[in-house]
């Protein structure tokens, strides 16, 4: 744990790390497979219940209601609790849900374990995203990515997985009359459980259960994975780091994460509706047959997964926010041009697939693009989760509604562009935030320009000291200048005056030598000392 701490790539501390991600990636493989088999299986659920198709919708609110209600809780039971044990009991439920799916026959209580699964999946998305940050930090680009790819992994191969189940069977097992009538029943969305004859209804239920019986067992092992890993005490890390990172929330942290769950609402519900319209626009609008259509629907859906499982090696050397970028154009540029240009068959190919690609990258770099300014916690990411579950839900709603309003006019081009023009006009007001100084930052600045100004201070009054002592300098060498001329003017006055003397009386000159005779014949001093000494002194009296 110290090791992958420090964020070693050796050692079992890394192995761990490694361990994480590949159980994070197998839950959302399964995430996604729970979530995709419901739409081949939808006749099959409402004919077990006994319902017609049109009378038990309500099993998606149940769902969507119960995955916002799991995003929500689980946001705040990973903050104060293990998080492989969240995950775990999370898996757990999901599993108990689908087990039972098939052999429910009340509406009411299918309703009821939709709700179940839903806030099971809820937590397990948030608590995922948050984990993976948690456990790589700046290096969580490629295992995001790697995980929301793992995702779309799952619902691509969840039809496929129903389709053999229930086509496998029936060419083998049912008479040429009952599959007609399963024909009937698959094609037309309001048939009823009635219009079947008992055997085939049994066939029904027993060829659809063993797609829910598959995927349970599938994350029932996945849960055990993650049981062993709370055993390992893996997730006493992720709360120490979290815990020191408590302080580096960015400036306009709540700013940050609510622009980015209105960004995510968006974007995901261009998502969805695309994903989920396409197939009857090219069906309406653009005049295509069945299989074109599906075939359509395949393109935007297969360049979605190929990109994002692209994206896993593109994170290690570009940058989030680059990533985001390079998305929110291009599906501006492939939104305007489905918009305005659909009427060509081969631009809303063309468009269709560039718009897939477009979208593939955009949630799982956006995670990694925000922690990078401030701290991702729990309930940080669940707004994210519920942002996007909104999105899911209310915008493909709207443009439904839009559509069935306005029948000639194509409402889901103009949905994609509108709400691609809401990400782009997103993306730079929330980078803008991002970038603004922490208070911190400021302090430090702020502290940085007072110990400037104190050295400089400091150098200013040594500066001044210097000049004082040079002025004192030259005030002293001033002095000594004036001594100097003062000794001058009085030395010149005794130079005039003994010119004077030589030039008077010669009585006068001859008198000075015995007068100096007398005077040094007298002085103690001299009279000690040598005739030529006091020659030499007579001599200089007599030259001045």
């Amino acid at each position: 744990e110290a090791a992958a701490a420090g964020g070693g790539r050796c050692g079992p501390g890394a192995a761990l790390r490694w361990c994480i991600s590949g159980a994070l990636c197998a839950a959302f493989l399964g995430l996604g497979m729970s979530i995709a088999v419901l739409g081949p299986t939808f006749p099959n659920l409402a004919a077990n219940v006994g319902k017609n198709v049109s009378d038990i919708y309500y099993i998606f609110v149940g769902r969507s209601l119960g995955y916002l209600g799991g995003s929500v809780i689980g946001g705040g039971l990973f903050d104060c609790m293990n998080a492989s044990l969240l995950l775990a009991l999370s898996m757990f439920a999901t599993t108990a849900g689908l087990y039972g799916i098939p052999w429910c026959k009340d509406s009411l209580l299918l309703t009821v374990l939709m709700s179940v699964i839903g806030a099971s999946m809820g937590v397990l998305d948030t608590g995922g995203n948050v984990l993976v940050l948690n456990t790589w930090r700046a290096e969580s680009g490629p295992h995001l990515q790697a995980l929301h790819f793992s995702f779309a992994a799952g619902a691509f191969v969840a039809p496929i997985l129903a389709k053999m189940a229930l086509g496998g069977s029936e060419s083998k097992e049912l008479p040429v009359a009952e599959k007609t009538n399963q024909s009937v029943l698959k094609s037309v969305p309001t048939a009823s459980a009635a219009s079947a004859t008992p055997a085939l209804q049994d066939h029904l239920e027993a060829d659809f259960l063993w797609s829910y019986v598959v995927i349970g067992t599938y994350l029932l092992f996945v849960s055990i994975f993650f049981f062993i890993l709370c055993s390992k005490g893996s997730s006493a890390r992720d709360k120490s780091k979290n815990s020191v990172q408590k302080g580096s929330f960015a400036k306009y942290h709540s700013a940050l994460i609510a622009l980015l769950f209105v960004f995510f609402l968006f974007y995901v519900g261009a998502e969805v509706t695309y994903g989920s319209y396409i197939f009857t626009y090219a069906i309406v609008f653009a005049e295509m047959k069945e299989n074109e259509a599906a075939a359509l629907n395949s393109v935007f859906w297969g360049t979605f997964a190929a990109c994002r499982g692209a994206a896993i090696f593109g994170a290690a050397f570009l940058y989030p926010g680059t990533m985001i970028l390079l998305s929110l154009l291009a599906s501006a540029v492939s939104s305007f041009a489905l918009a305005f240009f659909a009427h060509f068959r081969a631009l809303l190919w063309v468009g269709s697939a560039v718009y897939g690609a477009s979208m593939a990258t955009v949630f799982p770099s956006g995670i990694s693009w925000i922690e990078q300014y401030t701290v991702v916690q729990g309930k940080s990411a669940s707004l994210f989760v519920v942002g996007a579950a909104l999105g899911e839900m209310c915008i493909p709603a709207v443009v439904g509604y839009l559509q069935g309003r306005f029948h000639h006019i194509p409402v889901i081009m103009y949905a994609a562009f509108a709400c691609s023009a809401m990400t782009v006009v997103l993306f730079p007001v929330m980078y803008k935030l991002a970038i603004s100084p922490r208070e911190s930052d400021l302090k430090e600045v702020r502290d940085s320009e007072t110990q400037k100004a104190l050295l400089s201070n400091s150098r200013l009054t040594e500066d001044e000291e210097d000049e004082e002592d040079e002025e004192d300098v030259r005030e002293w060498n001033e002095a000594d200048f004036e001594v100097i001329e003062m000794n001058d003017k009085l030395k010149n006055p005794l130079t005039d005056a003994s010119h004077k003397i030589s030039g008077d009386s010669p009585a006068q000159v001859s008198l000075q030598p015995h007068l100096d005779d007398d005077v040094l014949g007298n002085s103690p001093v001299v009279a000690g000392g040598s005739p030529g000494r006091q020659n030499g002194n007579i001599d200089w009296e007599k030259s001045d």
